[in-house]
């Protein structure tokens, strides 16, 4: 043991800054003061990779130093984030036997919640745009709410807690089954504490509870199976991961060329699947999705939950890219904001893009095919109207199984979006956000036309 502090030492040093620091960012920060919070991030950043620079033969004490990290969020309630006080009203209405998915919190001001805060201050801790819009959470995100709820009692510490016990163990099977598979496709199996360890992941999904993490969870943990031909128990859980965060979805025409078009392909690893076995697998996902959706179902239901989704194309607007310079120029031409034009065209583009994604490029092998999602997932983002920065998670995580390193400047560059939120209010920096976008999007040109002018910077070899 003493052989290992001395030969870890500032590894250890390391550890333990590190904790400080998300200490510091967990109890005594407010969202308001940038200068603290991308100070804080900074050094969160440098501290990880550095750790996993120094200690990339050590999985365990990288997975201990993970899970260190994390548990110092365990009794802290979001500072970054206000959502989650409508995931537990949702989860509270399902255990009062309502249906999240028929109303919206202000119209049931006189619901009476069986939690230490009334359901007024739940409805004021939401803010007014979630308090005044239907649920978008699917219904495995809205199970999840339930129990967490149930588990925390009368408690909002409690439900928020249990909440991220999920969010913990998730990412506990992300690492596991991750890391099988950076082994399975002769990849270095440290890659995948980029994801596991980024600060980006800790902060957004362990500390501010987002549940991008249960998804990716389960999307990796399909595309492992994938790998594996287990077709079958692959698409169920490809099914509960859109169940949870309907983002999967986009992947579902990458699966064509997989499974088609390249069957036949010399030195593939996918020779015996055909147009049978696609066509099941997408009966098998929509199958799970439909199942998930059942208990809710009704005609409301379908205009409700549609008009939720439909307000992140043509009316949020945040951390956008490519739609802010579309923005502009309607501003030039127009006189007024054309979000409502935009928001229906740029989703066509996407669906060009995954369109073309799906037949023109090759997919002959698992690790090609995550570089295609990475590509596709990245384009719907480059053309979305509304980015948070916990959106990032899932091209962050593909990256890892590629040799793309875009995603990870832009898990650093995306905590910039957090200007926003000053004390006076709310106002985006389209500075600093032209300052992300270029950056990023230029890497992400350059690492597909160009990579040779990377392999010189680390984490590109």
């Amino acid at each position: 043991m003493s052989d290992f502090f001395k030969n870890h030492k500032f590894s250890i040093l390391l550890l333990l800054t590190g904790i400080a620091f998300y200490g510091s960012f967990a109890y005594d920060l407010n969202r308001a003061d940038f200068i603290k919070l991308i100070s804080l991030y900074t050094g969160l950043f440098f501290i990880s990779f550095k750790l996993i620079q120094l200690e990339k033969s050590n999985f365990w004490f990288l997975a201990g130093v993970a899970v260190l990290f994390r548990l110092v969020f365990v009794a802290a309630t979001p500072n970054l984030s206000q959502d989650y006080y409508r995931f537990i009203w949702d989860g509270q209405l399902i255990l009062e036997g309502i249906n999240p998915y028929l109303s919206v919190p202000n119209d049931l001001k006189e619901f009476s919640t069986a939690l230490e805060l009334t359901n007024q201050k739940l409805i004021n801790g939401m803010g007014s745009l979630s308090a005044g819009n239907f649920t978008s959470y699917p219904p495995v995100n809205q199970l999840l709410f339930a129990i967490s709820t149930f588990l925390g009692g009368k408690s909002i510490l409690g439900s928020v807690i249990a909440m991220r016990v999920f969010i913990i163990l998730a990412d506990l099977g992300t690492l596991y089954f991750g890391r099988k598979l950076l082994l399975k496709l002769n990849l270095p199996g440290h890659q995948i504490f980029w994801f596991i360890l980024n600060p980006f992941i800790i902060i957004e999904l362990t500390g501010n509870l987002h549940f991008e993490g249960v998804m990716l969870f389960f999307l990796t943990w399909s595309i492992y199976l994938l790998h594996q031909k287990k077709w079958i128990c692959s698409a169920i859980l490809l099914g509960i991961s859109v169940s949870i965060k309907l983002l999967p979805l986009l992947f579902l025409p990458l699966l064509w060329n997989y499974f088609i078009k390249n069957r036949k392909t010399e030195n593939s690893d996918i020779p015996d699947l055909n147009f049978k076995k696609l066509l099941g697998y997408y009966l098998m996902v929509g199958l799970t999705v439909l199942a998930s959706f059942l208990p809710f179902f009704s005609s409301e239901f379908i205009s409700n939950f549609s008009a939720s989704i439909s307000l992140w194309f043509q009316k949020f607007e945040f951390n956008a890219s490519i739609y802010y310079v579309v923005r502009w120029i309607g501003f030039q031409l127009k006189g007024y904001n054309i979000i409502a034009t935009a928001g229906k065209i740029l989703p066509l583009m996407v669906i060009l893009i995954l369109s073309g994604l799906a037949f023109f490029r090759r997919n002959n092998s698992i690790q090609k095919l995550i570089e295609t999602m990475l590509v596709g997932v990245s384009a719907y983002f480059f053309l979305a109207t509304t980015v948070h920065p916990w959106y990032i998670a899932t091209p962050l995580l593909l990256s890892v199984f590629t040799k793309f390193r875009f995603a990870l400047v832009w898990s650093f560059l995306v905590m910039l979006s957090y200007s926003a939120y000053t004390k006076n209010g709310f106002q985006e920096n389209y500075w600093l956000i032209a300052v992300e976008y270029v950056l990023v999007i230029g890497i992400f040109l350059i690492e597909i036309f160009k990579p040779k002018l990377l392999t010189r910077i680390p984490y590109y070899k």
